[in-house]
């Protein structure tokens, strides 16, 4: 680094799972400086080989931090890592540092964390990503950002590792309402060639003539056909998870009926996918949907 370049912010990742462990290992190689930590040890600590500082608390990552991201389950989840007494991120943070939230918690817990930042003189960014664990490998997400405009210069250099493409759609919360909008899009998309794949070998079909006809038009929609050639290969390694689609599934349901509008559609595939999951699938790709349409047409 020169001397007239500016100094790269010290980060914090708060989890380092299927998504928060690339993210982590991509701002390394880009040469930031990166304290991680995750509920899990043996989820973090293989960073240090990269170059990361391992953290025994949340508090401890968030040290000297310039910003602080969190990658982790849930709403609760994340606000646990950042106010539990004496561990929780907050309590070492300084004050004008720039917490990116990146996990995708919903509407509620979005506005829940945004108070919490501002309630503790923190910048808040809500910026969670479209794209899987591939992706997140890549540097090839697209990070759904939301948050006080004079805040993105000090984060765009981060999203522009994490990502192929940053959307800045206005205030915080923004990224969050948007993410839930895709994830409704992506949902009926798997659903849809689960189904379709039941009726095409109901018929005496095979998938392939049913993939030669539609590629190259306008319905080969890629996601439906990456996915639509792991259901018929049985290949059910989580790119994401069925347990996380589901959880993403009712936050969009929620934010529909704060809206006040109807989603049957949705509501209808949530209780398919329920039963997925009951039946073993819950750690298995959302691909492994397809033994529900099988099983129960």
């Amino acid at each position: 680094m020169s001397a007239s370049e500016p100094s790269r912010p010290m980060i914090a990742v708060l989890g380092t799972g299927r998504m928060g462990e690339p993210m982590a290992r991509n701002l390394l190689a880009a040469g930031f400086r990166v304290a991680v930590w995750d509920r899990t040890p043996a989820h973090a600590a293989p960073l240090t080989a990269d170059g990361a500082r391992l953290a025994d608390s949340p508090a401890s990552a968030a040290t000297d931090a310039d910003v602080v991201i969190t990658m982790l389950a849930d709403g609760a989840a994340v606000e646990e890592a950042m106010t539990s007494p004496f561990t929780g991120a907050r309590s070492t943070i300084v004050r004008g540092a720039v917490w990116v939230q990146m996990a995708t918690v919903g509407i509620e817990w979005t506005d829940r964390l945004a108070a919490l930042a501002a309630g503790s003189g923190l910048e808040f960014v809500d910026a969670p990503v479209s794209g899987s664990d591939g992706p997140a490998r890549e540097g090839k997400l697209i990070v759904l950002a939301s948050g006080p405009e004079p805040v993105r210069d000090r984060v765009q250099s981060i999203f522009d590792v994490l990502g192929q493409r940053t959307v800045w759609l206005g205030p915080a919360g923004n990224g969050t309402r948007l993410k839930l909008v895709l994830n409704s899009w992506l949902v009926s998309l798997t659903e849809a060639m689960a189904e379709t794949l039941a009726l095409t070998e109901a018929l005496g079909l095979k998938p392939r003539q049913l993939f030669e006809t539609i590629a190259g038009g306008p319905l080969a929609a890629p996601y439906a056909l990456v996915k639509g050639k792991a259901m018929i290969a049985h290949d059910f390694e989580p790119g994401f998870a069925l347990r996380h689609a589901v959880k993403d599934v009712r936050l969009a349901l929620a934010a529909a009926e704060h809206g006040d509008v109807d989603l049957p559609v949705t509501a209808a595939v949530l209780r398919r996918w329920d039963r997925a999951m009951a039946d073993g699938h819950a750690d298995d790709d959302v691909a492994s949907v397809i033994a529900e349409a099988v099983a129960r047409p």
